[in-house]
């Protein structure tokens, strides 16, 4: 019989293999078996793998540390408090808000318009967006709000931004701002966040502060609050738990809780990240990022910030610093690269202008005062600026000698502590004296009394000038801590404000730093980068630039911690 006319074996047969097989021979036929299924199953796994996407799914907490306190989770007032504003950030939305590029763009508006003389501006809103307690969100509400932050009886920080601005209500969705003054930046204005007029109309300004609405908040945005709050013995606030809003009009945001736990301090903040109490801190220093361990399981996220910190003079206060000559000696003798590597570990970029390169208007057309120490002492020398016996310069018995304040934080003290050296080796000494942000505020920021200041700005990304350079601002209230100032850079600034076209706009801005170049009256360090510890379960975060610590949760409701597959 040939082989092909053999008979098949029966299935029945088949079974009956294994049991006539030696036991060398049942091993080799189980491994087969083994190696064959488990090639089908990593067959079937990577046809799976291929044939499918992950994607973000509803669920799971996230748990963040901040060291500090809420007290006043309401929009109108939680600039004064940054865990107030973080919070806030979540709970309310704002009728423009800022994307993960720091770039404005809708948020409670659908669009808007701008009249051909720049004064009237009218938004329209979105229709169907819901207060957390199921309210209807109306116009209403945003000139509610409006008429709260103009009312110097509410004490908001917003209302000086509202100067000769009126708002009325058109319908339900639409609002109009009418401006004496045409302001570039009026859009940038209205992302503060919208209180609800049902809830707070019967509060008034001396209960304002007062009311437990403050910590119990009812707003538009992606999460809510979800009471109790826990509190310990002593009255202090050791968690505060917000859950997702199902109806949000942004999208329901895909993890279900979040929870914030607060502490006392940065390095208590930092022990319970490290033994995973929290999945994430609200930021920390270059410096503190040492500090913490399991660095496998952490994504530091870097965020450009549009910060500076800068020194101002105070020229009207001290006698050497009036020159300058000193000036632009402590200029050229500041080593910015070495004060970036020792102070922040190189997370920072390096700055010789108020305008950073993520704001419109950059530009590096003016002259750099860049590290030269051989320049610095040779224009000190030929203005008669001599060394005494003790190495530090005087001329007509003027010491070359002054005070530098900060505040008593450890990233701005090793800051004044190198600037302090480096500008020792040209032969002027400097003390340095550090204090509380209360102190440096009311008894040295605002009644002008220091000859220089170690501080810091933040900007938005259409820059505005006016606070900080006007010579209008030179005294308590303004900002302009170097008392800077004239016709001509008050006109820069000016018309900066009111001119809509951008390439126009860029330049002015140009000549304006070219002034201060020219001028010296700061000198402009770091933008330090925004420092973001987070356990790398939490995924979604795409945060590039941000104004305020706040603006990091601006895409939050992308966030996410439970995946899932489905088919491509």
């Amino acid at each position: 019989m040939s082989i092909l006319n053999r008979q098949k074996p029966t299935a029945k047969q088949w079974c009956c293999v294994y049991s006539v097989l030696n036991l060398k021979e049942k091993f080799i036929f189980i491994l087969l078996i083994v190696i064959f299924l488990g090639s089908l199953i990593s067959w079937a796994g990577l046809i799976y793998i291929s044939k499918t996407k992950t994607i973000p799914k509803f669920g799971g907490e996230y748990i963040e540390g901040i060291a500090g306190q809420p007290q006043y989770i309401n929009p109108v007032i939680s600039k004064s408090n940054t865990t107030d504003e973080d919070l806030a950030q979540l709970i309310y939305s704002g009728i423009f808000k800022y994307d993960n590029e720091g770039k404005l763009i809708n948020d409670l508006a659908e669009s808007y318009e701008i009249s051909e003389d720049k004064k009237l501006y009218t938004i329209h809103l979105k229709e169907g967006v819901l207060w957390h307690d199921g309210i209807p969100f109306t116009a209403n509400d945003v000139l509610f709000t409006f008429n709260i932050i103009v009312d110097p009886a509410y004490k908001s920080p917003d209302r000086f931004n509202w100067d000769g601005v009126t708002a009325n209500v058109l319908d339900n969705r639409t609002i109009v701002f009418q401006t004496e003054h045409i302001y570039v930046g009026l859009l940038n204005n209205l992302t503060f966040g919208i209180l609800p007029k049902h809830i707070w109309e019967p509060i008034g300004p001396d209960k304002f502060f007062l009311t437990d609405l403050n910590l119990q908040p009812i707003g538009t945005g992606p999460y809510k609050f979800s009471p109790p709050i826990q509190k310990d013995s002593r009255g202090n606030i050791i968690s505060y738990k917000l859950v997702a809003n199902p109806n949000y009009f942004g999208g329901k945001p895909y993890i279900s809780k979040i929870t914030f736990n607060f502490y006392q301090d940065d390095e208590t903040l930092i022990d319970r990240f490290n033994q995973k109490e929290i999945m994430g801190i609200n930021s920390v220093t270059a410096q503190e990022m040492k500090s913490i361990k399991l660095i496998q399981s952490v994504n530091f996220h870097q965020f450009s910030t549009l910060r500076y910190l800068a020194v101002f003079f105070n020229k009207t206060k001290s006698v050497p610093l009036a020159y300058k000559e000193v000036r632009e000696a402590l200029a050229l003798s500041t080593n910015r690269e070495e004060i970036v590597r020792e102070v922040l570990d190189n997370k920072a970029d390096i700055i010789y202008s108020p305008i950073l390169h993520e704001m419109n208007g950059f530009t590096e057309d003016f002259k750099k005062y860049e590290f030269n120490l051989d320049q610095a002492n040779k224009i000190l020398d030929d203005a008669g600026w001599a060394r005494g016996e003790d190495g530090i310069r005087s001329k007509n018995e003027i010491k070359l000698e002054f005070n530098l304040i900060t505040l008593n934080t450890p990233e701005l003290v090793k800051t004044a502590e190198f600037l302090k050296n480096q500008w020792e080796k040209i032969g002027i000494r400097v003390n340095i004296n550090s204090y509380s942000g209360f102190d440096i505020q009311q008894n040295y920021i605002r009644p002008r009394e220091y000859d220089a200041v170690l501080f810091g700005h933040s900007m938005t990304n259409i820059p505005d000038l006016f606070s900080f350079w006007h010579s209008s601002e030179k005294k308590d209230s303004g900002k302009n801590l170097s008392l800077f100032g004239d016709n001509t850079t008050d006109k820069l600034i000016e018309e900066s404000r009111i001119e809509f076209d951008e390439q126009k706009r860029n330049e002015l801005y140009k000549q304006f730093q070219q002034k201060l170049a020219e001028e010296i009256p700061a000198i402009f360090l770091y933008s330090p980068d925004y420092i973001y510890p987070v356990n790398k379960s939490v995924r979604g975060i795409e945060i590039k630039n941000i104004s305020s610590a706040s603006k990091r949760f601006s895409n939050i409701e992308k966030w996410y911690i439970k995946t899932k597959r489905v088919w491509k």
